[in-house]
Formats: structure tokens, C-alpha cells, sequence
């Protein structure tokens, strides 16, 4: 049996504060930058402290007494487009630092590719990446007395990963966006494509969808294509509207970002003074707007929690009533009041004083949508409750899938049955389906892997007949009518368990329901011993 501090408690952060987030900001009767790491440079009392520092680069004895130490923690390894470029970032920052007169010190973390590793074994690893993230720097950054933090992320764990730990150290923070990658180009198809173009043409192969636009070329010849083409380069998936990967403008952030976080330091701005209820809804409002990922719910409902910030899934659920759906963006204006402008940022300005010097968006782009016609009335992103998940999913339905699904189950134990089912062409047209993967939450997968394979393979088959459910997780770049995060999962005995083939299950967002017949017959059925009845309260 688990001790009781490990029991699910309902709305209630369990993050254990430390004694070094309340570190004193004060020294010789002034607010001082180098608050954390005077205590090892000021005097003699550390000696050997001293000598590393020394050996480290720092340059003379007043550097040492007067210098602050701010970190630069990059995600950074190769073989990932991502992550690869994010250490010359890091360098460029570091020398924005040092010309501020502080003391730059970089290093990294580890990290996983989402793309690499989808649909494979690696993929248990990916969430349990944005802990070590979080924990990695926390750690150098409070065991080696940084007195702020500049992190430079790349994939998607690595952002709510910094943000966790600067929610930690609650030491002056900046975060840098690595930037997003150029699109890439196929030749025998003649258009534009990305990374989940991939994913949809293996499902297009599969069913034998994938034609050529250029005579003589085979389905395996697109495919080689578009593994060629898809990434020309260092960047994140690209759909975000932050600057390239290696654009001048991402040049400009990291040289910068050392004023910000000066900025930080002087004003004494710290993490837990943004992350605020009201700064999270405003990233809400922004989600629910630009249709973004089922992966907003979990990152920032793990993000509020490690800041002490009372979000819950029922605040997602209010926010997505009443923000419209605007931005016809892959793969799925204005806002007029439905932020709040009044939160402070890193520049030391509110966020309203921030934007007010930006121009309106032209009349003539039908990109972002007016609120007086949106996509969608309301948010993409809906919590379900029901027979099947009575803690709650996450579907994302935009609209264009239409907003209630019903369909006979068809059950797979793990993502790979699914997509072996999908490369053999065994999941039919015509025939309305609901295909559930379970056993692949955080216990079952372990991890909580995403399922972008398999719903990229579904859209590129043209397989429009079919809505998928997990205990699972989705990629930022998956669609469709799908359902994910199914609480209970299979592994702790959830009722998606109990689903079987055949069994009819309906999903509704306009009810906010998902519902299986047997899984309801199995809750509420009582024993043989008496009568097997199913009103017996």
C-alpha cells in the first residue's frame, strides 16, 4: 500500500516548498543582484567555492565580490532539429550577459524527440522528460547560487519542463523559444509540408492514397520525398508564430534577453509574481483561440500545480465556454476584453503596455478570424465526463468533425496493435468506429506516450468514419475527432478497461459526455449472489 502523501487529492497541489525560495534580497541596506551567490564570493568563508570560480572564468577579485551569476540552461543534443542549434543560442546569450557586467554560465539538460520516437518504445520516455528538465535545473541553478535563470527550450516537454523549475528556484527568470523550422517543400507532390505531412502519408500509403504529382513517381517514391524534405533544417514543428530557429530576429531575442532578465533582477520580479491564476487564463484564452494542443490541459494544469496556483481541469472547461474558436491555423484577431492586460511580464510593463504599441491585424488577412465570425463559438478543447471516463478527457473538436460521434468500439491494448491494424488497411471505410487504446496512460504506457502516429495515419487513410480514444495523450499536431488523458486509465482498473468490441460508445461535446453501454452495465451491476442487477444502490 502507498504512503497516504501519494493519494490523488482532488484540486489540491502537492508540491513541497523549500526553504530557498525565500531567499533574502537584501544586503548592505539595498536590493543587490548578486542576492543567491554572495553567499559564496563575498569574503573568504568559501574558499575552495572561490578557486572553482576562478578556474571557471571569472576574471578578477571584484567580478568575484560583485558579479551576478545568472544561468543559461539550454535543451540541448544532437540529432534532434529541435534541440541541435539551442547551445549557439545559449553562446549568443551568454555574451549578452557578460556585457551586462554579470557572469554567464551555461549548461544543459536532456531531452527526448516527440518525432523520433513516436509510435516506438522511446516514447514512454518523453513526458517524464519535462520532470527531469524541471529538476535538472532547479538543481544546478540552487546548488550553484545562480541568482537567475535563462532558459532556451526547444520541444514541446521542454517548455512547461523551464517553467516548472523557474516555478522552483523562484529565482529572476527569462525563457527563450528555441524557434520553429522552415517548411519544407516536396517535389513529386508539388506543395508545401511538414513533419506530420509524414505521419499522414504513411496512413495515405497504408490504403494506397498516396499518388504522385509528378508522372512516374511511386507512393514509395513521395515517401522517401517527404522524409527528405520535410525538416530543411534546425527548428521546432513549425504552426507557431514565434521567430525561426535561425533568424536574425531569434539572434535579437538572445541578445536581449540579458536586459530582460537584468530587468528581472533589479525590479525583483520572480516566476511565482507572473505564474498567477489570472496570467494562466490569459494562456488559456490564447489556446483556446489558436486551436492548440490537448497537451495545454496537461502542461498547464502541471505548471499551476508546481506554482501553487489553483488551476483545475473545470477552469479549462470554463474558459473553453466561452473563448470562440478564431484561427484557421494547421492543424486545425483581436479578443476584445477576453484578456487580462493588467498582468505584470519579465519586461517590467504590463502585458496591455507590452502590446499597445503593436499594430491591428490588416483587414485583408482571413488568417485570424473577427469575433463577430468565428470558426467555432466556443473552444476546441472540451472535458468530457462519463461512464468511461468519469475523472474526466480531453477531446479536441474544432467543429469540422462535427460535435457528437457514435460508433461501435473496436479495442486495442496498446498503440502498436492500432497502428499494425492501420499499416495492414484493416480498419474499414464506411462503417462508423470508435477505436480505443488503453493501457498507454502514465501507469499503463508508462508514460502517457502520444498517439500522433496513429491519428496522422487515420486523417492521411481518409479514414472519416473514425474517432479515437485513449488513456493516452495526442501530439500538438494531431486532429480529427479524438479523445485523450481518459482518467481512471485502463492500468489502475478505469472503465475504459471493461470496453469491448462491439460495444456502442457515443462521444458528445455538446453534452460533454463519452458513454459506453457495457462499461456503464459493468459499473453498476451487482453480483451474481444477487440477481446481477444494475439498481442496486
Amino acid at each position: 500500500m502507498e504512503p497516504s502523501n501519494y493519494e490523488q487529492i482532488p484540486d489540491k497541489p502537492r508540491y513541497i516548498d523549500f526553504p530557498y525560495l525565500e531567499h533574502g534580497t537584501v544586503i548592505d541596506g539595498k536590493l543587490a543582484l548578486n542576492r543567491w551567490s554572495h553567499t559564496i564570493t563575498k569574503g573568504h568563508d568559501f574558499p575552495g567555492a572561490q578557486a572553482m570560480l576562478y578556474a571557471a572564468g571569472v576574471p578578477n577579485r571584484e567580478m568575484m565580490k560583485s558579479a551576478p551569476h545568472v544561468g543559461i540552461s539550454t535543451v540541448w543534443w544532437e540529432g534532434n532539429p529541435c534541440n541541435m542549434h539551442l547551445h549557439d543560442l545559449g553562446k549568443l546569450v551568454k555574451e549578452s550577459v557578460q556585457k551586462q557586467g554579470m557572469l554567464g554560465w551555461q549548461f544543459n539538460t536532456v531531452g527526448v524527440s516527440d518525432a523520433i520516437t513516436m509510435g516506438g518504445e522511446g516514447m514512454r520516455f518523453s513526458l517524464q522528460t519535462r520532470e527531469i528538465i524541471a529538476d535538472s535545473i532547479e538543481t544546478v541553478t540552487c546548488a550553484q547560487h545562480h541568482d537567475a535563470n535563462i532558459s532556451i527550450p526547444g520541444c514541446d516537454k521542454n517548455m512547461p519542463g523551464v517553467i516548472m523549475a523557474a516555478a522552483r528556484h523562484n529565482r529572476p527568470f527569462v525563457m527563450i523559444y528555441g524557434g520553429s523550422i522552415k517548411k519544407g517543400y516536396s517535389k513529386l507532390m508539388k506543395k508545401e509540408i511538414n513533419i506530420s505531412s509524414c505521419y499522414e502519408a504513411s496512413g495515405a500509403f497504408a490504403y494506397d492514397k498516396l499518388h504522385a504529382a509528378v508522372e512516374g513517381a511511386t507512393p514509395s517514391d513521395v515517401m522517401e520525398d517527404y522524409e527528405r524534405n520535410a525538416c530543411p533544417g534546425a527548428g521546432a514543428c513549425g504552426g507557431s508564430s514565434s521567430n525561426p530557429a535561425n533568424s536574425p530576429a531569434k539572434m535579437r531575442e538572445c541578445v536581449k534577453a540579458a536586459e530582460a532578465i537584468k530587468i528581472c533582477m533589479e525590479k525583483n520580479i520572480r516566476p511565482r509574481d507572473l505564474l498567477t491564476k489570472e496570467s494562466f487564463e490569459n494562456a488559456l484564452v490564447i489556446t483556446m483561440a489558436l486551436g492548440g494542443s490537448t497537451n495545454a490541459t496537461l502542461h498547464f494544469l502541471a505548471m499551476a500545480g508546481t506554482a501553487q496556483v489553483p488551476l483545475t481541469i473545470d477552469d479549462i472547461q470554463r474558459v473553453s465556454d466561452k473563448i470562440p474558436f478564431l484561427a484557421d491555423l494547421q492543424p486545425s484577431g483581436r479578443f476584445s476584453g477576453l484578456m487580462n492586460g493588467d498582468i505584470p511580464t519579465v519586461t517590467g510593463k504590463t502585458l496591455r503596455e507590452n502590446v499597445e504599441s503593436w499594430p491591428s491585424l490588416p483587414q485583408e488577412q482571413t488568417l485570424i478570424r473577427p469575433l463577430s465570425n468565428p470558426i467555432k463559438q466556443t473552444g476546441h478543447l472540451q472535458i468530457l465526463r462519463g461512464n468511461i471516463s468519469p475523472g474526466g478527457a480531453v477531446a479536441k473538436i474544432t467543429g469540422k468533425e462535427g460535435l457528437v460521434f457514435t460508433g461501435k468500439a473496436r479495442v486495442f491494448n496498446k498503440e502498436h496493435e492500432l497502428d499494425h491494424a492501420l499499416n495492414k488497411g484493416e480498419i474499414p471505410h464506411g462503417e462508423n468506429l470508435v477505436l480505443i487504446v488503453r493501457y498507454e496512460g502514465p501507469k499503463g504506457g508508462p508514460g502517457m506516450p502520444e498517439q500522433l502516429k496513429a491519428s496522422a495515419a487515420i486523417m492521411g487513410a481518409g479514414l472519416k468514419n473514425v474517432a479515437l480514444v485513449t488513456d493516452g495523450r495526442y501530439s500538438g499536431a494531431s486532429h480529427g475527432f479524438i479523445v485523450g488523458h481518459v482518467v481512471p486509465e485502463a492500468a489502475v482498473g478505469g472503465p475504459i478497461a471493461v470496453v469491448r468490441d462491439g460495444d456502442i460508445v457515443t462521444i458528445s461535446a455538446e453534452t460533454k459526455h463519452i458513454k459506453g453501454v457495457l462499461a456503464k452495465y459493468a459499473r453498476l451491476v451487482g453480483d451474481a449472489s444477487h440477481g446481477a442487477m444494475t439498481d442496486l444502490f
